[in-house]
Parts: structure tokens; C-alpha cells; sequence
């Protein structure tokens, strides 16, 4: 039976979970996920597991979060004057808003502090420095 290997185009059922046990999605009971190994579409922790993986099998993987959405990092959070909202947004913690780069590239962005004339944004993936488990079915392989 034919194995999974980079540039194979595979079709998978996958749940996504914490550590935990929350689950924070999942393709089960919907569409499944359609992508091609080895173009980067996917968290690289996920693409190494269903290497080697045939139709039919299931496997349950952690994933680090070197391997998953990486790291948080510092260089991603910046504290900006409330100036630069738009009168009708009053900041507040919790709140999302969305950026964007000189090249159209949208960026989701997490207020996370708030002061008097200040708030702080973070736009790190909201899964980035978390271990992750995937359970993960393929479903067919192209």
C-alpha cells in the first residue's frame, strides 16, 4: 500500500487540541482537509507526522511549539498611541483588530493592555508558544 511523501496531494480528517484536552478545531463531521505535502501549507509538525502514513491510518501527535506556530515573540508586540484608532474604537483588553502591511498582507492583531493614552497589540498566532495535539486520519493520498 502506497505511503505518504512529499508533493503527495492528501485529503485528512483532523482534530486539534491543547494539552488539556480542548479541543480548538476540527475538520470532523465537516470537509476534510485537502493539501499537498511539502508546500508549507500547514504547521510543520503536522506535515511530518503524516509522513510515512498510509489510507485508513490514524495516528495522535504532540506537537511543539517550535513545530507548530512557533514561539511568542517580543518583536510582534507593540504598544501604540490611542491616536492612531479611528474616533468611533475605544480600546479595550481582549479586543481584535486587524492591520495591514504596505503589501496588502492582512494581520490580525490582539490588544492585550490598555492605559490611559496607549494600548498594546500582539500579533503572534493566537497558538504560538503552545504545545499542540493533532489526531489525524488520511482519508486519501493523490
Amino acid at each position: 500500500m502506497r505511503k505518504v511523501q512529499d508533493n503527495d496531494t492528501l485529503t485528512v480528517h483532523y482534530t486539534g487540541s491543547h494539552t488539556n484536552g480542548e479541543v480548538f478545531d476540527s475538520s470532523v463531521g465537516g470537509e476534510p482537509l485537502e493539501f499537498t505535502l511539502g508546500k508549507g501549507m500547514l504547521i510543520p509538525g503536522f506535515e511530518k507526522a503524516v509522513i510515512d502514513m498510509q489510507v485508513g491510518d490514524k495516528k495522535k501527535v504532540e506537537i511543539s511549539a517550535k513545530d507548530g506556530y512557533g514561539e511568542k515573540s517580543d518583536e510582534f508586540i507593540e504598544v501604540l498611541n490611542k491616536e492612531v484608532l479611528p474616533a468611533e474604537i475605544t480600546p479595550e483588553i481582549g479586543m481584535n483588530l486587524m492591520s495591514e502591511t504596505p503589501e496588502g498582507q492582512q494581520i490580525p492583531l490582539l490588544i492585550t493592555e490598555v492605559t490611559e493614552e496607549t494600548f498594546t497589540v500582539d500579533a503572534n498566532h493566537p497558538l504560538s508558544g503552545q504545545d499542540l495535539v493533532f489526531e489525524i486520519e488520511v482519508l486519501s493520498i493523490k
